[in-house]
């Protein structure tokens, strides 16, 4: 392990006290190993654009041995007249970007084939906002063996689907010259990002082909714009999936092993996505680079994936209560072993029975994510839904979360007791936190789903009554 390795390993283990996300982050930005700097990234003062940057990132070789290292060889825009501190900010989240576009190593040989991967990663602030990088990783046009580079979007927005629409074009016009990238990302830098549900036309002209229009369409429900749950439902059963999402709820240790990065990336982000409303807020790494492996050996709450290669490794590493998740071969290589009894079990059968209508039928992708996502909504809905009425407000409205009687509120002991334990975690406590600061419920689509099962309660009560 090299010094920059090292300084990273050392980072891990900064912590954050409650009400923020951890700084124990390894997805905080990359160091230079001659100059020794905060190991987080600041936050980075960019307007409503769609991204702040895209970047090309190419392997060039080591003045010294066999190995390349991951350079950044094009930049758009390039900014200029900025502060030093600006300037520091910047160099600092380009400084950490190429580590996480070619997160598989140093080593490695010229090809004539390659199959184009398109994955993300994930940067955080020391506020505790995310920067988003789009990858698509592919072989340059041309004849002959040559390295892959990988195209890289950076923005603050999480719209998986959208983004790689995005990559699809610039991969478009760089078969063309990466000159003709440019005027189509200016263009995009100039438009406005659509609300949910809306679309955005940009006018591009290509050389031989003449001017085209794409068109860009945020999906409606926006909680669900950077997930796509079908590999989630390839790799796995929806048994694993529930007992991953309650490894989750408790914000225990989770390792995804997969051979692709498209693979890994679209994974965990599915997985993270069923604990909306809920955010997790600990180390977060769709894909770990090799140099830091040793986030596996972290005694505090992670979601990380990590390539197959790198399998003997990871299992030889000192783990305490670790999720394994072998993608490629659906099964789990190491357990706490109680994951079945987490959560409430009417709760769960639930949730098995709405997933288990999946299979056999023609999903549309945002299709596909509202049937998956709305089993694990409803279980929050059920269990925590009735948050709002435990807040007690003074004068001046700041709220108090009233705990003890808010669980006391259930009615089922199973949920009582699961509740007692998720009451704990910092998924509820940054959530709770918000919602002391804020007058009314947030409206969005979890109250919606709240108010639509109370007013369920109600019709109910009201036909036994009728009954009677």
């Amino acid at each position: 392990m090299d010094g920059l390795g090292r300084r990273l390993r050392a980072s891990l283990r900064l912590k954050r006290g409650r009400g923020g996300s951890l700084q124990d982050n390894p997805r905080d930005p990359v160091k230079e190993p001659e100059k020794p700097q905060e190991h987080c990234l600041p936050a980075f003062a960019g307007g409503q654009h769609f991204f702040e940057y895209l970047l090309v990132v190419s392997l060039k070789k080591k003045s010294s041995g066999p190995d390349y290292e991951p350079t950044i060889t094009y930049q758009f825009p390039k900014r200029e007249n900025l502060l030093r501190g600006q300037q520091e900010e910047e160099e600092r989240l380009l400084g950490a970007i190429p580590l996480f576009c070619f997160p598989d190593g140093n080593e490695w040989a010229s090809l004539t084939e390659y199959p184009r991967e398109t994955f993300s990663f994930v940067l955080t602030n020391v506020d505790g906002s995310r920067k988003i990088g789009y990858c698509r990783r592919l072989l340059p046009t041309g004849r002959g063996p040559r390295l892959p580079k990988v195209y890289c979007i950076v923005s603050c927005i999480g719209c998986f689907g959208l983004f790689s629409k995005i990559l699809d074009e610039v991969e478009k016009r760089d078969q063309i010259s990466v000159a003709v990238i440019y005027p189509f990302m200016q263009g995009l830098r100039e438009a406005a990002f659509p609300a949910p549900g809306k679309t955005v036309t940009l006018k591009s002209f290509i050389p031989d082909s003449g001017t085209e229009f794409i068109s860009l369409t945020r999906p409606l429900d926006s909680h669900l714009e950077h997930v796509d749950f079908s590999s989630l439902l390839k790799c796995l059963s929806v048994e694993q999936i529930l007992q991953i999402f309650a490894s989750a709820v408790l914000e225990r240790r989770i390792i995804f092993l997969a051979e692709g990065l498209s693979t890994l990336s679209q994974c965990i982000h599915a997985a993270a996505a069923l604990l909306y409303p809920f955010s997790w807020a600990h180390t977060y790494i769709p894909v770990v680079p090799e140099r830091l492996l040793d986030t596996v050996c972290c005694p505090t709450p992670f979601m990380v994936g990590v390539q197959m290669r790198f399998q003997q490794q990871v299992m030889e590493s000192p783990m305490e209560e670790v999720l394994l998740v072998n993608l490629c071969e659906g099964t789990f290589l190491m357990s706490v072993g109680d994951e079945k009894e987490i959560l409430p079990p009417k709760l769960q059968d639930d949730i098995l029975d709405s997933l288990g209508q999946t299979t056999n039928k023609p999903w549309t992708s945002e299709q596909l994510n509202e049937h998956v996502s709305g089993p694990f909504v409803q279980f929050f809905v059920k269990t925590v839904g009735h948050y709002a009425s435990y807040i007690k407000r003074e004068a001046n409205g700041q709220g108090h979360f009233q705990e003890r009687a808010f669980y006391k509120a259930l009615n089922s002991k199973a949920n009582r007791r699961f509740v007692k334990k998720f009451v704990k975690t910092q998924l509820f406590s940054l959530f709770i936190q918000e919602a002391e600061k804020s007058w009314t419920p947030p409206a969005g689509y979890f109250q919606r789903k709240i108010l639509e099962y109370e007013e369920q309660k109600k019709h109910k009560k009201s036909r036994e009554k009728t009954v009677k």
